[in-house]
Formats: C-alpha cells, sequence, structure tokens
C-alpha cells in the first residue's frame, strides 16, 4: 500500500508506478485508495478521484495497466497484482474500513505500507484501528452518495472525515499516531527519487495504534 508525494519524489507517476512494481516483482500486489469525486454520481470505471483530496498518483493508479477497483462510493480501492481480488472483492457497504474491509485484509496478508514523503496524516491504516480500539464515545455517521446505476445510496460507518471520538472533534490525533510510531524501531527508510521513504508492516502499525488510541481515549 503506497502513499506518495510527487513533489517529494520528484518524478512523474507512471514512473513511479513503474519501479514499485518492478521492485515487488510478479508475486507482489500493489493497492492504493482512490476514493472519487463526490460531485458527481459514482461509477466505479469513470468516476475519477478527488485529486485534490487523494493526489494525482491515486487518479494515474485508477487507469493504470492491470488496476481493478473496488466498486464502493465511499471507499473506492485500486490494485493490481495475485492478491488483487482478495483484497477488492464484495466490499462491506457499511463500516468499509473496519475489521471486514481492505485495510483488515491487508493486514492478514501481511501487507507492507510504503510512504514516499506524504504527509503524516495520511496513514488510511489509522482507520482500521479506530475500530479496534476500545474507546467510549465513537461517533458513527450516515452519509448518502449519489450512484450512477442505482441513484442514492445511504452509508453508515465511523466518522473518517472529522474523528472517531466525541472526545478529540476535530481529529487532531491523526498525524500524532504515526509520529509516535515512526519513533519506534518498527520503520525502515532510505532514499527513494528527492525523498526519504519510510515502510512497515500494517499489522504492526494497527497494534501500535490500537494501543495508542486506548492509552489517548480509552476506558478509565
Amino acid at each position: 500500500m503506497v502513499h506518495a508525494s510527487l513533489r517529494a519524489v520528484g518524478v512523474r507517476a507512471e514512473v513511479l508506478l513503474e519501479h514499485v512494481l518492478d521492485v515487488i516483482g510478479p508475486e507482489g500486489t500493489l493497492c492504493m485508495v482512490l476514493g472519487a469525486d463526490s460531485d458527481e454520481p459514482f461509477d466505479v470505471h469513470e468516476t475519477e478521484v478527488d485529486v485534490e483530496d487523494m493526489g494525482v498518483l491515486a487518479e494515474v493508479f485508477r487507469t493504470f495497466p492491470g488496476v481493478t477497483c473496488s466498486d464502493h462510493a465511499a471507499a473506492r480501492w485500486g490494485a493490481v497484482g495475485p492478491h488483487a481480488t482478495t483484497l477488492l472483492a464484495d466490499p462491506p457497504l457499511h463500516d468499509y474500513h473496519g475489521p471486514k474491509g481492505t485495510l483488515q485484509r491487508l493486514v492478514d496478508l501481511d501487507g507492507v505500507v510504503l510512504r514516499l514523503g506524504a504527509s503524516p496524516d495520511t496513514v488510511t491504516l489509522t482507520h482500521l484501528a479506530e475500530y479496534l480500539a476500545r474507546v467510549p464515545g465513537k461517533r458513527w455517521v450516515e452519509r448518502t452518495y449519489v450512484r450512477a446505476d442505482t441513484g442514492p445510496q445511504l452509508i453508515s460507518s465511523l466518522d473518517d472525515d472529522g474523528s472517531f471520538v466525541e472526545a478529540d472533534p476535530e481529529g487532531t490525533y491523526f498525524p500524532e499516531v504515526y509520529r509516535a510510531f515512526a519513533a519506534t524501531d518498527g520503520v525502515t527508510r532510505g532514499p527513494v527519487g528527492s525523498c526519504a521513504a519510510e515502510s512497515f508492516a500494517a499489522s504492526h502499525f494497527v497494534a501500535f495504534a490500537v494501543r495508542w488510541l486506548e492509552g489517548r481515549f480509552g476506558w478509565p
């Protein structure tokens, strides 16, 4: 799973994707969270990524050769490789970042996260930890998405647009979790292009984030 700032890496999106795929080889699977531009009815194949929110790389990956996408108006993912179907098939309509979604499947496959100059508030795996953490006052929301094929669709989940917990309504914890994790020995670092790359096991991050969230917001 890749989070990247093309400006930080210093290469075009197509070049970066080709290099990552070369490194992981034919037995590796590359995935990215894509989302969608909510200003138009959602079509899994045609709706573009909200580039301002998700970045140019996500939009280029959406149409990259061999990439398939999960059919979910609130949490579309793209993947290419032998585990793409396992990651993307039959996404849960509700609680899509929870224990039955793509993030948990990534953990179950011993997946690795590669960060290339990305902001510390972009670690999507934190949303899975929000579901798993034993924390009071969790905030569930319902949002309506418009599909091109069936019209309005109501989807419920933990609030992944603001904060999952009443105790921190602004969601300031999100980058704090990653900064705390990055200070441990669980992150491997090295140069990629013009940036300092970071990689780590998805399962290690989620376990750390659960403990961190419970320590900050958990039961007295």
